[in-house]
């Protein structure tokens, strides 16, 4: 098949995984986050607010502290210890240098071969209008995975620079290329979008197991018609 995707991949052991929002990584990421932990790799994550304009019954400075105990929770249930937030605001994120040097100083000092960040396209597959912060930390991620190896460019971050980044995959892109096999992690990736239940209560009257399940196991079902019939999660992979 001329569309099939590639198999992402899996000469490496770091990775940092850097979106938006607590709850981007869990729309699907999350499972191939799970199966990479499971072969020993290790994954990072960082992220960009603390989602505390995310829920329109809770007030900003309550619902900082209740999203970022939830993605703390379910960074723990596909084996990521390491959750770290740059506080910017939520909604309101602007792509430019402040970003890129927020960003290239975590490349730099995680060391990532593989970094992984959320679709920076306009829309999600050419229907729906995506938000200016998945454009914006998007493409500031794909930028500062060059800046973080150039020394003349913020050469003013605690960690030298970091020239290790080979690949950066993009999740949710309208045009993914590669694809990983989350036949082993499918089941954490579905626990760990659950973690997120005061923002998926909030979101949708569905009991949020069954939002999770649904969405999660019906995104890699359709994934799989492209990837030799396993459950599947996509990504757009740029080489660097």
């Amino acid at each position: 098949m001329a569309d099939r995707f590639e198999p992402m991949p899996e000469d490496w052991q770091r990775a940092l995984a850097v979106v938006a929002h607590p709850d981007d990584l869990e729309y699907g990421c999350a499972a191939a986050v799970a199966t990479w932990t499971d072969a020993g790799r290790e994954v990072s994550y960082l992220i960009a607010t603390r989602g505390e304009a995310g829920i329109d019954t809770i007030a900003p400075a309550e619902c900082g502290p209740v999203r970022e105990r939830e993605e703390r929770a379910s960074a723990a249930v596909v084996g990521v210890d390491v959750v770290e937030f740059l506080d910017h605001a939520d909604g309101v994120i602007e792509y430019g240098p402040a970003l890129r040097r927020d960003i290239a100083a975590a490349i730099r000092r995680h060391r990532p071969e593989l970094v992984i960040t959320l679709n920076p396209d306009d829309t999600w597959g050419g229907t729906y209008w995506n938000t200016p912060d998945h454009r914006a930390v998007g493409r500031a991620v794909l930028d500062a995975a060059g800046d973080a190896g150039n020394r003349w460019i913020f050469p003013d971050t605690e960690a030298p620079p970091w020239n290790g980044v080979r690949w950066v995959a993009v999740a949710g892109s309208n045009s993914p290329t590669h694809a990983v096999d989350v036949t082993g992690g499918l089941e954490r990736g579905v626990r760990s979008l659950v973690e997120h239940r005061a923002y998926i209560e909030a979101l949708t009257d569905q009991d949020p197991e069954a939002y999770a399940r649904e969405l999660i196991e019906g995104s890699a079902r359709e994934a799989a018609a492209r990837f030799g019939g396993h459950p599947a999660i996509p990504f757009r992979l740029f080489r660097f």
